[in-house]
């Protein structure tokens, strides 16, 4: 039967991909953004979340504190670039979110499975490109999460289908495709491993495409914690001796920074805790910050497992507290 070797967590935001200089550039996108989730669970405006922020987040944002966070982010992406590649996995599972990337106003499923032998890395287009032209922050980060030329990410078919078998038996509802429109690609969320974590062309995949950012059809954090345990069940009743990774792609909070509750998610799965993880509203999985739930489906394969925290940097990027938790954890 198949092992699981290693699971891997981190965040893939375009703040960790393009140098500090940018870093403004991503400050302007927050304050126009109309829809910051802020600790109370609800979305507000740039202008009344900054009169209310505490003032020493001033002290994050200075170019030495920017330097030194994002350095950090280097080596601990590195770290885990690293334990991938000691795993030496044979096929990667990769627990990410679309962001109408692959699915849009068409069909956008709550959990869904790639069926094809390759899924393929596209040049963003249309109104997605357009908003990727006016921001340089997100152009300079673009290495990170699309090529220039479209790229095929090969899939572990026999995997893929038998974990597609085994879900529905464990009675999740599964949205499953085999070809992929022109016009669309695979999520950065998925290319964030090949590009970042080094992993090898080679080395198939097999995406789990959670929908976090687009209600109401969102996994509620229970729903997300079972998901994980019936993937481990599936990864290890799966007839190969193949050794797999399992990498929870996103988070933590954003795209307000909430250190504090990043660091109560963290100790729950450190801990175990379903009880705490079950209990999140749903309103602080929302936006960026629904990318947790890609985590907490991780956690669940790994509930008996030990997982050790790399760090957490608060990546702060304006007065109003704004920016990403960015978080780098392994199971073992």
């Amino acid at each position: 039967m198949a092992e699981i070797v290693l699971g891997i967590g981190t965040s893939h935001t375009p703040q960790m991909s393009s140098t500090v200089a940018m870093w403004e550039d991503h400050a302007s996108r927050d304050r126009g953004n109309p829809h910051l989730l802020a600790g109370d669970g609800e979305y507000w405006k740039y202008d009344d979340l900054v009169k209310t922020a505490d003032p020493a987040v001033l002290d994050e944002l200075t170019e030495e504190v920017w330097n030194r966070k994002y350095e950090r982010a280097q080596e601990c992406i590195e770290i885990l670039a690293k334990m991938l590649a000691d795993a030496r996995p044979d096929v990667v599972v990769v627990v990410g979110d679309d962001q109408e990337e692959l699915f849009d106003d068409d069909g956008t499923p709550a959990i869904g499975i790639f069926l094809g032998e390759e899924v393929w890395d596209r040049p963003l287009m249309g109104a997605r490109k357009d908003r990727l032209d006016k921001f340089p922050g997100l152009l300079a980060a673009q290495w990170a999460a699309h090529g220039q030329q479209p790229t095929p990410h090969k899939i572990e078919l026999s995997l893929t289908n038998h974990l597609a078998e085994s879900l529905t038996y464990s009675d999740f509802d599964l949205t499953l495709m085999s070809q992929q429109p022109q016009d669309k690609t695979l999520g950065h969320a998925f290319t964030f491993p090949r590009y970042r974590l080094h992993l090898p062309e080679s080395t198939p995949i097999v995406p789990i495409l959670l929908n976090t950012y687009f209600p109401p059809n969102v996994p509620s954090a229970s729903r997300c914690y079972d998901l994980g345990r019936a993937l481990k069940r599936g990864i290890e009743s799966w007839e190969s001796d193949k050794r797999v990774v399992l990498i929870a792609s996103g988070g933590l909070s954003h795209f307000v920074v909430l250190p504090e509750w990043d660091q109560m998610v963290l100790k729950a799965m450190q801990d175990h805790d379903r009880a705490t993880l079950d209990a999140i509203p749903r309103k602080m999985l929302r936006s960026g910050t629904s990318e947790t739930l890609n985590w907490i489906t991780v956690a669940g394969a790994f509930e008996d497992a030990t997982m050790d925290i790399v760090d957490y940097l608060p990546g702060f990027r304006t007065p109003a507290g704004t920016g990403t938790g960015m978080a780098f954890a392994s199971w073992h």
